[in-house]
């Protein structure tokens, strides 16, 4: 599985790269805090697969890098070569450039 870290993240970001940000939070937990990115909780994620690019980088987040790992594991089962999974999830984003970010 490729994976990107919170410090590259931010450097695409800052670069303003073009790339799809993706958290599989729920919504509530979307909704205390986020980086942004399009909210497809992991539940709902086949479901609204067409959401997801193919001819871009998709990074896929949640709260610890967990679920988004098993995010990542479903669509490369199905075929996606551009899927990568933020290391740390939020709690690694928090801890690196956001110290007063909610997290629960």
């Amino acid at each position: 599985m490729k994976e990107v870290t919170v410090q590259e993240l931010k450097e695409k970001i800052d670069n303003n790269e073009d790339f799809q940000l993706i958290d599989v939070r729920e919504t509530f937990e979307y909704e205390t805090s986020n980086l942004e990115g399009e909210n497809i909780p992991l539940g709902g994620l086949l479901i609204e697969i067409d959401k997801i690019a193919t001819d871009k980088p998709v990074i896929m987040q949640c709260r610890s890098g967990q679920r988004s790992a098993a995010a990542v594991m479903q669509l490369e089962q199905r075929g996606f070569t551009n899927v990568y999974n933020l290391k740390g999830g939020i709690l690694a984003w928090r801890q690196e450039f956001d110290p007063g970010m909610p997290v629960y």
